[in-house]
């Protein structure tokens, strides 16, 4: 009797980045969507136009979206771990990110028939971090369906979502680079921290509380450091919104 090869799962981690939905139209155009999983980690900071994005991409392709969650936003782990993320270690990722997705693979998608796919553009940087992505997610095969030509810039990327006639989200159109963390992600230096002061301020509020916070608990903290005379201090988002709002440079 002839034999059928499984049926292979095709899992988009789905961020609600630009590059996730191209890789994920650019999978679902190679292989259909009967099979199509878009897998999202909810970290609970997100700007409520991504929700509102993931909603119309979904609906766009005809796959309900797979979300999981480890349950706290980034500002209740750090306190639970007594560390504040910045841009050196960010253990928000793994947690909030990494684990949540580890643990839906583990239960619903065997490796030896699932491909997993990640939204890296043609970049160099991108280039360069897709083989340490690769092996992070192993036992999964990983592949990057952006690295393959044609390559798309982000702006091309968008362009690519507006002719379908979606709405793109919100903070690419307010000049963010990424639409993740709400614009508030830990790993960020301080001119883009001054930028979510001028376009999100009370995203920048927001976060500026939970600093305070966290810092009441751990003392010194500070998600921002710089350097001045040859020294590093740590810079409070206080301490930026002041500076910046008196009209001084990040």
């Amino acid at each position: 009797m002839p034999t059928h090869a499984p049926t292979r799962l095709h899992v988009v981690q789905y961020s609600g980045g630009i590059g996730s939905w191209a890789a994920a139209q650019r999978v679902a155009s190679q292989h259909g969507t009967s099979n199509l999983v878009l897998l999202f980690a909810d970290v609970r900071t997100e700007d409520p136009d991504l929700y509102r994005w993931l909603d119309d991409t979904t609906a766009q392709l005809d796959v309900p979206l797979t979300r999981v969650a480890d349950g706290r936003t980034p500002w209740e782990l750090f306190g639970d771990i007594r560390y504040l993320g910045n841009s050196h270690i960010a253990p928000c990722t793994h947690t909030l990110k990494i684990i949540p997705c580890r643990r839906w693979l583990e239960v619903n998608a065997d490796p030896a028939t699932t491909t997993l796919y990640v939204g890296l553009d043609a970049s160099p940087r991108d280039r360069n971090r897709a083989p340490a992505i690769a092996a992070g997610w192993a036992p999964w095969t990983v592949e990057f369906p952006l690295l393959d030509p044609p390559h798309l810039t982000k702006d091309e990327q968008l362009d690519w979502a507006r002719q379908l006639g979606l709405r793109v989200p919100r903070l690419y159109e307010l000049g963010f680079a990424h639409n993740n963390c709400g614009g508030t992600c830990v790993r960020a230096g301080k001119k883009h921290w001054a930028h979510v002061l001028r376009a999100l301020p009370d995203h920048y509020a927001a976060a500026e509380l939970a600093e305070q916070r966290l810092r009441a608990v751990l003392g010194d903290v500070t998600i921002l450091t710089e350097q001045r005379a040859r020294q590093r201090h740590r810079l409070t988002l206080t301490e930026l919104r002041d500076r910046v709002t008196a009209g001084g440079k990040p």
